[in-house]
């Protein structure tokens, strides 16, 4: 007999505790009692302070909170994320409570790091070395626990990297310590109803390109397709409708599917996508997934060849594979329907609309270069002329 191949893979799924609905966060006191921590500090942006929805989160937390820091920043730059963690420092906390969408998490994550390694963010972050390797250097210092309460449908809830942004150098700095993976997650359905319907379609979108790149990258495990492709169902029937993301029930299923596409992606690459909505999101000012929205069509025809198997998984989630279809037929079909979602949330369909200047698309394409999740992309980048070429495609 002819021994069968068997792949090789290993599926590794760090702890977590997930509380879904209207009494998730009378749960939070338990956790904290269960982690010894007394000396909680909500994070958290500028409109919610002060406001009801801070005042219930405090509440849940009783005398177990320490104090609110407030001032997070969008894409989280580096000076913000450092006074964060002198906050951290002066209120002595022993518990971080992130209340917000993808910026409040990462700037509680990272300004956790900062304030158990004491070291600047540059000492800390990824690097690429001599051969061409990634290099995280080891976070060895105990780190705060981590509990989300999130306000949109973001992977970054359930991450373990924390990318900060350096304005003068126009580069993000990649963090990343498994000790600040979320311990607990609190999905509430007022909190999740709080944020902006735009801003919930942006973080939806930047959720559905990354389990596109996920299931089309050269790497993954049927488990992780499992959790991406159970994602894109949700996706393609929640998002088609937009007067639907003001139903709690759908919010909810979106920040799930945040967190599913967040454990899936661990095990998967990334790709041209994520990348450029990193470029263009830091420089302008814009939600990732709006760049993704406009850059992902363009980036299926790219990969088309490379990533044939993936984009069987990605038709048959969005429900348009068609078995005798041929390869150009069903890349099409597949476009369409993605391209047709991002239309009904009425997201533009060229970078000019976003205010991306045409003569900075070197300059972009250059830097893009450099970002580490390029390598994850199913076609090899040769060179930057490639992003340009394809972002002017976009423009």
């Amino acid at each position: 007999m002819t021994a069968m191949h068997m792949s090789s893979y290993q599926h590794i799924t760090p702890p977590l505790r997930l509380f879904h609905g209207p009494e998730s966060l009378g749960q939070m006191g338990r956790e904290l009692a269960r982690m010894n921590c007394s000396r909680a500090v909500i994070f958290c942006g500028p409109w919610m302070a002060g406001g009801p929805l801070l005042e219930r989160v405090r509440s849940a937390l009783g005398d177990r909170c320490a104090g609110v820091y407030s001032n997070v920043l969008a894409h989280s730059p580096v000076d913000a994320v450092e006074e964060a963690a002198e906050e951290l420092r002066r209120l002595n906390a022993d518990a971080v409570i992130a209340v917000g969408g993808g910026s409040v998490i990462v700037t509680a994550r990272a300004a956790s790091i900062l304030a158990a390694e004491n070291k600047p963010a540059h000492e800390l972050c990824t690097v690429i070395d001599d051969k061409g390797q990634l290099r995280s250097p080891k976070l060895l210092a105990p780190k705060l626990p981590q509990l989300i309460i999130p306000t949109t449908p973001t992977t970054a809830i359930v991450k373990a990297g924390s990318a900060v942004f350096d304005p003068v150098q126009g580069q993000r700095l990649a963090l990343f310590d498994p000790k600040t993976r979320a311990q607990c997650v609190f999905i509430d359905p007022e909190l999740i109803l709080s944020a902006p319907r735009a801003l919930v379609a942006a973080a939806s979108i930047n959720t559905m390109s990354m389990a596109i790149e996920g299931l089309i990258s050269k790497t993954g495990d049927p488990i992780s397709d499992a959790l991406l492709m159970q994602v894109l169902r949700f996706m393609s029937q929640h998002l088609s409708d937009p007067a639907r993301l003001d139903d709690p029930a759908v919010r909810g299923d979106l920040v799930v599917a945040g967190v599913m596409c967040g454990q899936g992606t661990d095990h998967t690459a990334a790709g041209i996508t994520t990348v450029l909505g990193h470029a263009m999101g830091a420089r302008y000012e814009k939600d990732n997934g709006l760049v993704n929205a406009i850059v992902l069509p363009h980036v299926l025809r790219f990969n088309a060849e490379a990533a044939a198997p993936g984009l069987v998984k990605v038709a048959a989630a969005l429900g348009v594979g068609l078995p005798r279809a041929n390869k150009a037929t069903q890349l099409q079909m597949t476009i369409d329907t993605v391209t047709g979602i991002f239309n009904a949330l009425g997201v533009p369909s060229q970078l000019r609309a976003l205010g991306v200047l045409r003569e900075d698309l070197p300059e972009l394409a250059r830097l893009s270069m450099g970002d580490w999740f390029l390598r994850g992309n199913p076609r090899r980048v040769l060179a930057a002329a490639e992003l340009q070429q394809l972002m002017e495609a976009a423009w």
